[in-house]
């Protein structure tokens, strides 16, 4: 009787989702000319939010007479391949192995964006929709944390990252990475507002045990919050430069190891400019891939029953 209860209340919960889903998309009834112009208003704002990433490619195309135009001219003349033959060049001369320092930017991202959409999922989790002594208290803590700039805490930090013995080491990076609170708060909220308590009750009294409610009832009901969550943990972690905790260069990142190479005056502008655009490939190619996604599924992430 329990298991036909839950598997009734689950049913009625998406028909209702679908309904107000219906509801919302007959709402917005525009005319031809609203449409019209709200698509050339967001055609106008994705212009002006594209620009910067298309004069940056433009830019690593330039020779390097064409960089030092005035006033600077926004397309290229004579496009060359030459700034990424000197990129590459320049990383292949460099005492540490190029693939090395790709390895420490892939492995960091990769590792620290897997665990804090893991923990910040799993806490907010049992914030949200299991009842326990302080947990009000331990979320604003949570809040107030937002508060503080990494550079406020910098020196406790690295105070706590000596005694544990992880100076210099891959713990040093990924173990705060999964701590970052924003994922916790991001989390919470979502599964506050569109987990249904109602739902979780039926699958206990089915029998199911915490761990299975939250993989298989919970997580699919937050959908677009952890992918959101792995597009701005990866972008973070996938830019980091130099680390205050990080001093062999074995163990540095591809961010910081161009960021050195570029550093070598003027004559090295064109290089700059290719570097920029190899370090914004990868973060917008995650952000193409799980695009679809958050859209599909944003529209009722705010539902509830």
């Amino acid at each position: 009787m329990a298991k036909k209860d839950f598997k009734t209340r689950w049913r009625e919960y998406q028909n209702k989702r679908e309904v107000k889903k219906a509801q919302f998309s007959r709402s917005i009834n525009r005319s031809k000319g609203g449409d019209v112009g709200i698509f050339i208003m967001l055609a106008i704002v994705a212009a002006v939010m594209v620009l910067p990433m298309v004069y940056a490619i433009l830019q690593s195309l330039k020779p390097l007479n064409e960089l030092f135009i005035f006033p600077p001219r926004f397309f290229v003349v004579n496009p060359t391949m030459k700034n990424y033959g000197d990129l590459f060049n320049l990383m292949n001369k460099s005492w540490v192995p190029f693939s090395r320092y790709l390895f420490n930017t892939i492995f960091i991202s990769v590792t620290g964006t897997l665990g804090n959409v893991l923990f910040a999922s799993y806490a907010a989790y049992a914030i949200s929709k299991i009842k326990f002594p302080g947990r009000k208290f331990l979320f604003s803590m949570v809040v107030y944390s937002l508060m503080f700039h990494s550079t406020v805490t910098g020196i406790t930090n690295f105070i706590t990252m000596s005694f544990l013995g992880w100076v210099d080491t891959y713990f040093a990076v990924i173990v705060p990475a999964f701590c970052y609170t924003f994922g916790l708060y991001l989390m919470k909220q979502y599964m506050e507002m569109s987990v249904n308590d109602s739902v979780l009750e039926s699958a206990r009294l089915d029998g199911a045990n915490e761990n299975t409610i939250f993989w298989k009832i919970a997580m699919p009901m937050v959908k677009p919050a952890w992918i959101t969550l792995i597009i701005f943990a990866f972008k973070d972690l996938w830019n980091m430069g130099s680390n205050l905790y990080i001093y062999s260069e074995q163990l540095k990142t591809f961010n910081y190891a161009i960021s050195q190479i570029v550093t070598a005056g003027v004559a090295r502008s064109g290089v700059s400019a290719a570097a920029t655009v190899i370090m914004m490939i990868v973060p917008i190619t995650v952000f193409i891939i799980t695009q679809s996604n958050v859209i599909t599924t944003m529209s009722a992430s705010g539902m509830k029953d």
